[in-house]
């Protein structure tokens, strides 16, 4: 039977929502006839970029709890409830043969009362450092797939597999794309590029370091590709010139990549898992206002095998140029990030997805 129908539920960011797409995408290969539905939380991002991926979607009146007392915690019992409720109406509306949750809070409700009515479910865990969702729901669960070692300690280690985290498939073949990525962004073949990354929505306080810092890139001879996030374009375009390239967000990452001798980014899953393949040296400056700091987490799991260097918020005033100079200039290093960092890539994370979830359907667990 081909014919399967799958419910993907995570959402709130982009790390949450784009590797469900990407686990929708491969089993819409392997399985052509089966049935799609997404559901995520009915204010957030994914509401938008699911459609946009072709597929259909469900929204649940949900948010995370605040960590301090608001109204919005006063009204989550109320949301939960209604959540669930709406996510048994859609389960006994599309009755799925399988569940696959990415985390972030929508997913909660939905996998919570799919499993509790016997439908198999599965997880997909993108930090080094679970959500609260991902720990709740895991006891309920066939399998939790994961990019990250040492994970067992909490969740349970016989579901645990270890996969990598989906990624997009343009940058699993880098080799032969600098030169069209240096006439795409007009940039000079005879100077080093740093690539500059805050995310899709971009990051304040790596913008404001770079804007701060571009005499010491110019005097450097570092060119610069500097993705500065939508909400910030309009007050960094300016600082555009023969050097610096600024863009609000870039659609062929691929090129970006290919262009990028070194590369400044925030620590997100996502991120990180794609720096693994793309395989040059990094910088991570990690947003310190993420969700039980997963970004340092995440940072931190890598900078331990020695495959990139970690500068946090507090330390870019005193320590940037020091320790750009120092990677700049030194071969060796750069050498060496590029190849532990390329060490950790786990570029086949969707297709073992797609064959753990394929063995589940045959066990008669999803039948």
């Amino acid at each position: 039977m081909s014919n399967y129908r799958f419910i993907l539920s995570g959402g709130g960011t982009g790390g949450h929502i784009y590797p469900a797409i990407s686990i929708a995408n491969a089993l819409k290969e392997r399985y052509p006839e089966a049935e799609f539905l997404f559901v995520g939380a009915r204010d957030k991002m994914e509401m938008e970029k699911v459609p946009q991926s072709g597929f259909k979607i469900e929204g649940l009146w949900i948010s995370g709890i605040q960590r301090k007392l608001t109204l919005k915690n006063l009204m989550f019992p109320f949301k939960l409830l209604s959540s669930l409720a709406r996510s048994k109406s859609i389960l006994r509306k599309f009755q799925p043969d399988l569940v696959i949750g990415t985390g972030g809070f929508a997913s909660g409700p939905l996998l919570k009362v799919a499993s509790s009515v016997g439908v198999p479910c599965v997880l997909q865990e993108q930090n080094s450092y679970p959500g609260i969702t991902n720990k709740w729901l895991s006891g309920n669960v066939e399998k939790i797939f994961v990019a990250y070692d040492g994970l067992e300690r909490f969740f349970p280690k016989d579901k645990i597999v270890k996969t990598g985290n989906p990624v997009r498939q343009d940058l699993l073949e880098l080799t032969g794309k600098k030169e069209k990525a240096m006439e795409q962004f007009k940039l000079d073949p005879e100077k080093p590029v740093l690539f500059v990354m805050g995310g899709s929505l971009g990051a304040r306080r790596i913008n404001q370091l770079v804007e701060k810092k571009l005499g010491f890139f110019a005097k450097h001879g570092v060119q610069l590709l500097w993705q500065c996030g939508k909400l910030y374009f309009e007050e960094y375009k300016a600082c555009e010139n023969d050097n610096v390239r600024v863009l609000p967000f870039i659609n062929n990452m691929d090129l970006a990549y290919a262009a990028a001798d070194l590369i400044i980014s925030r620590a997100g899953a996502g991120s990180v898992s794609e720096l693994t393949i793309v395989g040059k040296p990094v910088i991570f400056i990690p947003s310190p206002n993420v969700a039980e700091d997963h970004q340092t987490k995440n940072a931190e799991a890598v900078v331990s095998k020695e495959a990139a260097i970690l500068l946090k918020e507090t330390e870019l005033n005193d320590n940037f140029e020091e320790v750009f100079g120092g990677l700049l200039a030194d071969e060796n290093l750069k050498k060496r990030l590029s190849e532990n960092i390329r060490s950790l890539a786990l570029p086949e994370a969707t297709a073992v997805i797609v064959e753990e979830i394929e063995r589940i359907l045959k066990s008669g667990k999803a039948a």
